[in-house]
């Protein structure tokens, strides 16, 4: 069923970019389209969908945001390795690289 349907578009496609009466047929879709997007009643639609969508960007942006920190809270907390020495005394072992010499241009 999938070859079929690859070879089907394929064949339209073919059609459409190879031809001179596919070209004045893709045109006129082109036209169409352009018509269609513009009407008033589908661009209340677009309106209204773009507003619900910033709504969720601006609700989800707080909680990504907190999950974030939490995480770079997380990676601090946890960025010095402790390590037994032979007399059980913990020893603590510093990151190689911190956010200063990770930017050195920009002190």
């Amino acid at each position: 069923m999938i070859k079929r349907v690859v070879f089907v578009a394929g064949v339209t496609a073919g059609y459409l970019f190879g031809t001179p009466s596919g070209r004045r047929q893709l045109d006129k879709m082109k036209v169409w389209a352009v018509d269609v997007w513009r009407d008033p009643r589908v661009q209340e639609h677009v309106q209204e969908y773009e507003a619900q969508a910033a709504a969720f960007a601006k609700k989800q942006g707080a909680a990504v945001w907190e999950k974030a920190v939490d995480s770079a809270k997380g990676a601090m907390s946890s960025s010095t390795t402790k390590h037994s020495s032979n007399d059980g005394s913990p020893t603590v072992v510093e990151p190689l690289m911190d956010a200063d010499d990770a930017n050195p241009g920009q002190r």
